[in-house]
């Protein structure tokens, strides 16, 4: 049942975070259209608008259930797609420094893993069977227009696939762009001052490429060989994927020179702290060329600190907050954003104008979707390169994440609550609980005195 409260949404961007957005606000629009600028590929393949597309991408358990919530029955889907079940805490290899490796136990949930461009497409596919969704490929949207009184979002300008310039009046428009270029433009166009930025300058240069595992028989699904602040920044990740083969992404910050090809790829893993990694690679079969990308910076927009926000705007995603894509959080995120989303329309439903306010409600709701996930982000100042303004209490943060850590491998409870808390499932604040808290307190008083 749809309760309209308006005429048209525009959504920039069909990526997971516009995917998802678009699925949340549709029963409350007439029509809500989808502006893309690449050519949409009809099958799973990478494309020139998600070039990080090529690499390791985690849906994490938070991120599953709210892609369930928003389309019924999707996981079905993903694995008839081919998607690869994993049982947390026990299936995966966690190579952490200083554990040999981390202890593995069965923490009583599963995670997905399947390719980026195979996991866009399942949700792609299931937004087109949406009546009043209309999804347009080649559609490079050129500004957002503001109103007569430069109070609202009027019209979207975008080239058509022909090159023609088209304007889309709309109510809404849902900035899913990725890099936000389209809010802050407009921002700047009706005047606002511009919001505040909290930048993690990590520099993180990585380098992926697919592989079929041989068969040598092996204890894992998957492997995670992180970094070792505050210096040795290179870490590995090995992804079951759809077709029965790896994807494997090599990481390194700062960035430095990475692999080019396979075979500069599979030598990077000699320089690593174990041999897990060259171990699995050695006996496998290069499937894919090798693909890089970079990352110079985690990147926070204080949006939500503006006294005024235009009427019909809401950026969502990485338009507002961009994570270090090591840390495999940027998809969950934002599917629990369109989760929010929609949840304040349903509410404004009854409301005499439902859109009034909408954006900054939005932009306030998500803070607390976004505290665990920028802690986490907040962990990057660990490497002695990383520029920014740390915390002030940046060295007790440290100490009291590697005690947590000393006490998640004594304490399977630990191990949980930790992983749930990574897993988006449960609230950075329970880390802190009196209970817990005591418990690290005590293991950091011998590394203060």
């Amino acid at each position: 049942m749809f309760d309209i409260i308006a005429e048209r949404a525009v959504v920039i961007g069909a990526g997971m975070g516009g995917l998802a957005a678009a699925k949340a606000i549709a029963p409350y629009f007439e029509q809500i259209v989808v502006l893309d600028r690449d050519a949409l590929p009809e099958e799973a393949a990478p494309r020139i608008g998600t070039p990080q597309a090529r690499h390791a991408h985690t849906l994490l358990a938070a991120g599953e259930r709210a892609l369930e919530e928003l389309f019924p029955g999707i996981g079905s889907d993903f694995k008839k797609a081919g998607a690869v079940i994993v049982r947390i805490g026990r299936d995966v290899v966690f190579e952490r420094p200083g554990y040999g490796p981390f202890p593995r136990r069965d923490l009583g949930f599963d995670q997905i893993f399947l390719s980026r461009p195979a996991l866009e497409r399942v949700c792609r596919r299931r937004l087109e069977e949406a009546p009043n969704v209309e999804i347009r490929s080649r559609a490079r949207v050129v500004d957002l227009v503001p109103s007569a009184d430069r109070e609202a979002v009027a019209c979207v300008r975008h080239e058509d696939d022909t090159g023609n310039m088209q304007e889309l009046a709309c109510d809404m428009v849902v900035d899913a762009s990725g890099r936000g270029v389209p809010t802050l433009s407009f921002l700047e166009r009706v005047g606002s001052p511009k919001p505040e930025q909290t930048e993690i300058g990590v520099d993180v240069g990585y380098a992926s490429a697919i592989f079929e595992p041989s068969d040598e028989p092996r204890d894992w699904m998957g492997l995670a060989h992180p970094g070792r602040p505050p210096y040795d920044g290179r870490c590995a990740f090995i992804f079951p994927i759809e077709n029965g083969r790896w994807l494997v992404s090599l990481g390194r910050c700062p960035s430095g020179e990475m692999p080019s090809d396979v075979a500069s790829f599979v030598d990077f893993t000699k320089t690593f702290r174990t041999p897990s990694v060259w171990e699995a690679l050695r006996t496998a079969k290069p499937v894919t060329d090798v693909a890089r990308f970079g990352l110079p910076a985690s990147v926070r927009r204080h949006f939500h600190k503006l006294e005024r926000w235009p009427r019909g705007l809401v950026p969502i995603a990485d338009s507002v907050c961009r994570f270090n894509p090591l840390f495999g959080q940027g998809i969950s995120v934002a599917a629990i954003e369109a989760i929010v989303l929609g949840q304040l329309l349903a509410k404004k439903v009854e409301s005499s104008d439902p859109l009034d306010g909408l954006g900054r409600d939005f932009l306030a709701a998500i803070q607390e979707t976004l505290e665990a996930p920028w802690s986490v982000a907040i962990s990057d100042f660990g490497y002695a390169h990383t520029t920014g303004e740390p915390p002030s209490d940046l060295a007790r943060r440290l100490q009291y994440s590697q005690a947590l850590v000393r006490l998640a491998a004594q304490d399977a409870d630990v191990h949980k609550l930790l992983v749930e808390v990574t897993q988006l499932l449960r609230p950075q604040s329970a880390l802190r609980e009196p209970a817990i808290a005591e418990r690290i307190e005590a293991l950091m008083a011998p590394a203060a005195a």
